[in-house]
C-alpha cells in the first residue's frame, strides 16, 4: 500500500523507523506529486534504500521544529520549494504578495526570505555537526556569487551564507542517490567532492583537478566588468559534457568549487522517475485547510520533456535544467494519463502535455548526447542553426494516443508553444492538429516584446517570425471553421527596452486591435543573461553596453504604454509620448494612442464633430441634472 514519508514520530513508529536516514526540510507544503521537486528527490532515495521524513515549513522562530523527526541518520537536505522564496514572497515593485499557492490554503508567510539559508542556520543551532545537504531551485540559482535584486547587492554563494556542506545543482535526482551512497559508505560529507551536480567548499584550490578559475569575490563585488566576464564563464559551462570545474576564491584560504553538471537522465531512468509511487495529492494533514491551490495546475497535467534549448536570455533554465532535451516515452505518459482518469475529480479534459517548452521533443541536434550542446552558439537565436532538428512527428503522435485514451474528452497545450521552432518546420500538420484539437479558443505564446534591438537581447526571434506565425495561425483557423485567438505574453523594461521601444509595442498592438490584461515587468531574478544586463548595464555576450530602465517612474510608464487604452495609465502614456517625441500619437486620428486633455484640444488638431456634438450634449445634460438637485434641495429644505 502506498503511503505518504514520515512527518511525525508516530509514522515513523508505524513504519518501525528507529532513526530516519535523511530529514527533509522543505518551504513548501508536503505534496507528493512529480511536479514538485521534494516528492521527486524523496521518492527516488527511498527506491534507492533510504529512509526519509519530511518537515514542511518549520517555524523559523522556533529551534525545536528542526528536532520534530529526532537527528538523522546520514543528514538533513534542505530546499526553500518550487520557488526561490524571493519570487514566492515578492512582486518585481518589491511589494509583498498576498498569496503563497505552495502554502496549505494559500496562506502568505509560512516561510522565511532567504528560506535555505535560515532553514540552515536553525539546523546548525541544534544539530552542530549533522551534515547539511542544500538543493532545489533557490540553492541551485544561488550556488556562486549571484546579484540578488531585492537586498541590490551581489551576494556570496548560497553554500557560504547557509553553513551547508554540500550543495546539489539542477533536477538532482543522479546526484542526491550518489551523495546518499557515499555517505552510507561511511565517507566524511566534506570528502565528498567527486560528484557531478554539487558545490562545496575546501581551502586547497590545488586539490582541484582542471579548474577554471573565477574572479575572487571581492572583484566581482567591486567590478561589474568583472561580474559579467564571470557570469559568461559560468554560463559557458552549464553543459555537462563540456563544462569545466570552476573555483571561486573568497580571500586565500576559501574557495567554492562547482563541478560540471550531472549527466542528462536517460528515457529508461525518466520513466523509472515518473513511475514512483507517487500519492499525486497533498498530505491529508491539510484537507481541513482547504489543500495546497499550486496543485490545481499540476494535477491533470503530464510532463514529457525537461530542458530547454530555447535560450532566452531572462531564463534560468540553462543554469537549472540544462539546454539538452531529457524525454519520457510514449508509454510512461500513457501510462500516467491513464492513472489521472480515474481520479474521482477528473472530468475528461487533460490541461498539458510538455514541459518547459511543449513542443520540443528531441535534442536540437544528433551530436548533443555525444558531444553536448555548443558553449557560446545558441540553437534557434539568432537565427537557427544548419544543425537543428526540426521535427513534431513524434510529439504528434504521443498527442495522438492520448486523445484516443478512454475517458479523455479533450488535451490541451499550455506549456507554451515556441513558435520560431514550429515555423521552422515545413510540415504544417502539427499546426493544424494544435488548432483543431490542443486549443480551446486562446493560444498562449510570448514574443515578449517587438522591437527587434530588445528582442535580440532577449535572446528571442526577430518580430517578422512571429508575424509569420500569427499569419499561419489565422489561416489554419479560417480553413477549419474555428474562431480562436492569440494570447501574446509581453514583457516590459527588458534591458534594452527604452521608452522608444516601448512606444513601438503600442503601436504595434494598436494596429493589432489587443491590449494585454497583464504585462509582465522585467523580473531579475537570480542567474539569467538579463538579470546580469540588469546589474551591469553590459551583455556579457559582447561586453557591450545595454540601456537599463531602473527608475521606478519609468518603469511604469513602459508598462502603461503597452495598456495604453486604459484610462488609468492616461497620465503615464501622455508623458512618456511628450518625453520620446511622439505627441502625434496625441489626437484624434486612429493612428493615436490617446486624445488629448480637454484644455490641449486645439492643440491636436480639429476636434471632430462627433466629440462636439457629444460634448454640447455632456454639458446639457449636466445642466439639467444641476437644476433637478437644486428643486429636490429645496422641497427638502422647505
Amino acid at each position: 500500500m502506498n503511503q505518504f514519508m514520515p512527518i511525525s514520530r508516530q509514522d515513523m513508529a508505524e513504519r518501525k523507523i528507529e532513526q530516519l536516514d535523511f530529514v527533509y526540510i522543505i518551504g513548501d507544503a508536503y505534496v507528493d506529486h512529480p511536479s514538485f521537486g521534494h516528492a521527486v528527490i524523496s521518492r527516488v532515495l527511498e527506491a534507492n534504500g533510504f529512509s526519509v521524513g519530511i518537515i514542511s515549513q518549520p517555524d523559523w522562530k522556533d529551534d525545536s521544529s528542526i528536532s520534530l523527526l529526532g537527528k538523522p541518520r546520514l543528514g538533513f537536505i534542505v530546499t526553500s520549494g518550487n520557488m526561490d522564496s524571493m519570487v514566492n514572497h515578492y512582486t518585481v515593485s518589491k511589494k509583498r504578495r498576498q498569496k503563497d499557492s505552495y502554502t496549505p490554503g494559500g496562506v502568505m508567510g509560512k516561510r522565511p526570505d532567504y528560506a535555505v539559508t535560515v532553514y540552515c542556520n536553525l539546523i546548525r543551532r541544534t544539530y552542530k555537526d549533522t551534515p547539511i545537504i542544500i538543493g532545489g531551485l533557490e540553492a541551485s540559482l544561488r550556488r556562486l556569487a549571484h546579484y540578488d535584486y531585492w537586498s541590490n547587492k551581489v551576494k556570496r554563494s548560497v553554500l557560504l551564507d547557509s553553513g551547508a556542506d554540500l550543495l546539489l545543482y539542477g533536477m538532482g535526482e543522479r546526484s542526491i542517490v550518489e551523495t546518499a551512497q557515499a555517505l552510507d559508505a561511511g565517507i566524511d560529507i566534506r570528502d565528498i567532492t567527486f560528484i557531478n551536480g554539487s558545490v562545496y567548499k575546501t581551502k586547497d584550490p590545488d586539490s582541484v583537478y582542471d579548474g577554471l578559475m573565477l574572479p575572487d569575490y571581492k572583484r566581482v563585488v567591486s567590478d561589474k566588468r568583472a561580474y559579467a566576464e564571470s557570469f559568461y564563464t559560468q554560463y559557458c559551462n552549464t553543459d555537462p559534457f563540456r563544462g569545466k570545474r570552476l573555483i571561486e576564491p573568497y580571500g586565500e584560504h576559501l574557495f567554492v568549487v562547482q563541478n560540471p553538471p550531472s549527466m542528462p537522465l536517460s528515457q529508461r531512468e525518466m520513466d523509472q522517475v515518473y513511475s514512483l509511487p507517487y500519492m499525486r495529492t497533498w498530505h491529508p494533514s491539510y484537507d481541513q485547510a482547504g489543500g495546497v491551490p499550486a496543485i490545481q495546475e499540476v494535477k491533470f497535467s503530464l510532463v514529457s520533456s525537461r530542458g530547454c534549448f530555447g535560450g532566452c536570455s531572462f531564463c534560468a533554465l540553462t543554469f537549472h535544467q540544462g539546454r539538452i532535451i531529457q524525454t519520457r516515452s510514449h508509454e510512461s505518459i500513457l501510462r500516467e494519463a491513464e492513472q489521472i482518469t480515474w481520479d474521482p475529480d477528473f472530468k475528461g479534459y487533460i490541461h498539458d502535455v510538455g514541459g518547459p517548452t511543449a513542443n520540443f521533443r528531441f535534442p536540437s541536434c544528433e551530436k548533443q548526447l555525444e558531444h553536448g550542446v555548443c558553449p557560446a552558439k545558441q540553437c534557434l537565436f539568432p537565427k537557427p542553426c544548419k544543425n537543428l532538428r526540426v521535427d513534431h512527428k513524434d510529439y504528434l503522435k504521443l498527442l495522438r494516443s492520448l486523445r484516443e485514451l478512454p475517458r479523455v474528452k479533450k488535451v490541451f497545450v499550455r506549456s507554451g508553444i515556441r513558435f520560431d521552432y514550429l515555423m521552422y518546420d515545413k510540415d504544417r500538420t502539427f499546426l493544424r492538429e494544435l488548432c483543431e484539437y490542443h486549443v480551446s479558443g486562446q493560444l498562449k505564446v510570448a514574443p515578449e516584446h517587438i522591437s527587434d534591438s530588445v528582442l535580440e537581447k532577449m535572446g528571442k526571434p526577430t518580430v517578422s517570425v512571429y508575424n509569420r506565425f500569427v499569419s499561419a495561425y489565422k489561416d489554419m483557423n479560417e480553413k477549419l471553421g474555428k474562431k480562436q485567438y492569440l494570447v501574446p505574453y509581453l514583457m516590459s523594461s527588458h534591458p534594452g527596452s527604452t521608452l522608444k521601444e516601448a512606444v513601438e509595442l503600442a503601436e504595434y498592438l494598436r494596429d493589432l486591435g489587443y491590449m494585454p490584461e497583464q504585462v509582465q515587468d522585467f523580473y531579475p531574478t537570480p542567474s539569467t543573461i538579463s538579470t546580469c544586463m540588469y546589474y551591469t548595464g553590459l551583455d556579457p555576450r559582447t561586453m557591450e553596453p545595454v540601456y537599463v530602465a531602473v527608475n521606478p517612474h519609468e518603469k511604469a510608464m513602459q508598462r502603461a504604454l503597452i495598456q495604453y487604452r486604459n484610462p488609468k495609465n492616461y497620465d503615464l502614456v501622455y508623458e512618456a509620448l511628450h518625453k520620446t517625441g511622439r505627441t502625434d500619437l496625441i489626437g484624434y486620428d486612429k493612428k493615436c494612442l490617446i486624445r488629448p486633455r480637454r484644455q490641449d484640444r486645439g492643440k491636436y488638431g480639429q476636434v471632430p464633430e462627433k466629440i462636439r456634438e457629444g460634448n454640447s450634449r455632456d454639458k446639457s445634460q449636466h445642466r439639467k441634472k444641476k437644476t433637478i438637485r437644486n428643486v429636490h434641495k429645496k422641497k427638502k429644505s422647505q
